[in-house]
């Protein structure tokens, strides 16, 4: 009975229990993500009303936005002395703002992606709000691309300017009457504009005064007047769709006798290899895709050279060592140096290829021991009335050296060199080089030794160990070195040291020279263009791999390649002096023109690779559009 009862009741509890699980009662889950962005449900005024007097703005969403970086990215145009308060009130955005209107004027209120819901952060692209203090919205529009003049790039933070009033003083001393800021692909749009004649300027505008008042700030402007009519009414964002394609080349790849190969995507036919012609390789240039936004105007941002003479810089980031830089070379003027009291050979001067740079090398522990030492610069300066003169100052250099860690040991210093060698290899007709980062003294050669090594053989080879003219930081060997031959460099400890009785670990690097047949080469058919131009070979991140000079068209060989994808700009030296010159407004002259090959182009090991260029066209470059950035 009792084995019954319990049975009967265990049978009820978990039923009781499996039926309270049923009708268990959840949460419901968030549903899809929202991912549009906040919607204008009304405005006071609204957008685009006329005859406006009052002194703020409200704008009323369908749901709570913030603003995200708002002082930044805010702008008027016409640009107001005061800028407006901008403040999140509930699901609006309030505008407050004290300035004077200006009578039958259009304004336009630029937020750009200032604009984002709470929740999700979805953002307004490029929001605008106009409205006019007279009883017309002006309706034309401006639209171009600003690029930087020299490397043809899209520069970030820089602004579009436009002037009613035509003198050059105008952007200099004036606010102009209407302001843009460009997009992350260089792309700028002014809308609500007057018809009239105006001039067009961009900014990269260091203090935020909208004003060209400063040389160092990166500068733009339009040779030309531009005359702004209805013809271009809400000239509407077309993207240009033509898209650049995979250019023509010529590649000669290894053939069977008597056979007469085609190349795919291109117009030249290679021709058959003769038997007794080493085989080339093939190759093929890179060229990505693009689809860029093109405006009406271009505009191309540089520096403007520095005209007056000044000292830039005076540092001691090591105690034993300072240095002064000039605003410019001092040319057929002094830049002089001097410690009072120092003794003669307590420190030497190193000063840079155009003089404009004096590195000082302390050699008496004495001196470099000081944290503080007296130092007198002459050199070239410009005064504020514009006239070149000398000016004498004395700078207190001090350095304050780090504080040893209680109870750490002090490590006797090795004096560290590096070697070209270290990699392994060399390339036909390379020296070797040995670098540091402090000054050599006389290395001991008798502890340097150079072999061939043949076999399980060692030969000795006679060397020559020299100090580099110009830098004391740097050595170097040269040897007759043969290819195909395989060299053993060993160093013993103490064969390298520096001024400062420091003194190198002992070392072993074994080296070859690279197989020629292992780089590769470039040759590039250059045509429609006459005069000089300097063509630059450039690594996919642009540092100069090499250059040269050439003032008519035709053929021209890059070789000893390394494998991988490169860049080749052109700059159109219109003043014949072998090198890129910067624009200058004062005299009204724009940068040299340059331009860039359509597309990377990749080389692999041991090809020959020839393209054919078009220079006929200046400042152009295959751009990459810029992906926004997703908001969390």
């Amino acid at each position: 009975m009792n084995s019954s009862m319990f049975a009967r009741f265990f049978l009820l509890s978990t039923l009781f229990i499996f039926i309270s699980a049923c009708a268990k009662i959840s949460i419901p889950s968030g549903g899809l993500r929202d991912k549009l962005p906040p919607v204008v449900i009304k405005s006071s005024p609204e957008s685009g009303a006329k005859n406006f007097r009052d002194k703020s703005l409200e704008i009323s969403f369908n749901e709570y936005v913030v603003l995200d970086n708002i002082n930044e990215k805010f702008m008027v145009s016409p640009p107001m002395k005061k800028k407006p308060r901008v403040f999140i009130k509930g699901k609006n955005v309030n505008i407050e703002f004290n300035n004077e209107l200006k009578d039958s004027t259009t304004y336009t209120f630029y937020f750009q992606d200032a604009i984002k819901d709470l929740n999700e952060g979805n953002i307004i692209e490029n929001y605008q709000f106009v409205f006019s203090t007279g009883p017309v919205i002006d309706s034309l529009s401006v639209t171009g691309n600003v690029y930087n003049s020299f490397n043809l790039e899209i520069p970030e933070k820089t602004l579009v300017l436009m002037y009613g009033e035509l003198a050059d003083s105008a952007v200099v001393k004036h606010l102009p009457e209407y302001i843009s800021r460009v997009d992350r692909n260089g792309y700028f749009r002014i809308d609500n504009v007057r018809g009239g004649n105006y001039r067009l300027y961009a900014l990269k505008d260091v203090d935020n005064s909208k004003n060209y008042n400063l040389t160092e700030e990166e500068f733009a402007f339009m040779d030309s007047v531009l005359e702004i009519t209805p013809g271009k009414n809400f000239i509407p964002v077309v993207k240009d769709t033509t898209i650049i394609k995979e250019g023509v080349s010529k590649v000669s790849k290894p053939v069977a006798k008597d056979t007469t190969t085609i190349q795919k995507r291109a117009s030249k036919v290679s021709k058959p290899v003769a038997k007794d012609t080493p085989a080339l390789k093939k190759g093929a240039s890179k060229v990505t895709d693009t689809l860029i936004v093109k405006g009406e105007y271009q505009l191309l941002l540089f520096a403007a050279r520095k005209k007056a003479h000044y000292l830039t810089k005076s540092s001691r980031d090591l105690k034993y060592q300072m240095i002064y830089t000039l605003s410019l070379p001092p040319d057929s003027m002094k830049f002089e140096f001097s410690i009072p009291g120092a003794d003669d050979g307590a420190y030497f001067i190193e000063k840079s290829g155009n003089s404009d740079t004096l590195k000082v090398w302390l050699a008496d522990s004495a001196l470099y021991s000081q944290p503080q030492i007296a130092t007198i610069v002459k050199y070239p300066f410009t005064d504020t009335l514009g006239t070149l003169d000398y000016k004498e100052d004395t700078i207190l250099m001090r350095f304050l050296a780090p504080r040893a860690t209680r109870g750490a040991k002090v490590k006797k210093p090795v004096f560290n060199v590096d070697a070209n060698i270290l990699s392994g290899s060399l390339k036909p007709g390379q020296s070797i080089v040995f670098s540091s980062q402090t000054p050599f003294r006389q290395p001991d050669t008798s502890r340097i030794h150079l072999y061939e090594s043949i076999d399980t053989t060692r030969q000795k080879v006679p060397y020559h160990l020299a100090k580099d003219s110009i830098n004391s930081c740097k050595y170097i060997l040269t040897a007759k070195l043969l290819q195909g031959k395989k060299y053993l460099f060993v160093s013993d400890s103490a064969s390298f040291g520096n001024i400062y009785n420091e003194y190198s670990d002992s070392t072993g690097i074994k080296f070859s020279f690279k197989d020629p047949e292992s780089y590769s080469k470039l040759t590039l058919n250059i045509r429609n263009y006459e005069g000089d131009r300097i063509i630059q070979l450039l690594n996919n991140t642009e540092k100069l791999v090499s250059e040269s000079l050439i003032k008519k068209d035709g053929k021209l060989v890059f070789s000893l390649l390394e494998s991988g994808f490169y860049r080749v700009r052109t700059i159109y030296d219109l003043n014949g002096d072998g090198k890129w010159t910067t624009g200058d407004f004062s005299s009204g002259r724009q940068p040299e023109p340059v331009s860039y090959y359509p597309g990377e182009i990749e080389i692999k090991t041991g090809w020959e690779l020839e393209q054919d260029w078009d220079m006929g066209a200046k400042n152009v470059k295959v751009q990459k559009l810029r992906e926004k950035k997703k908001t969390k």
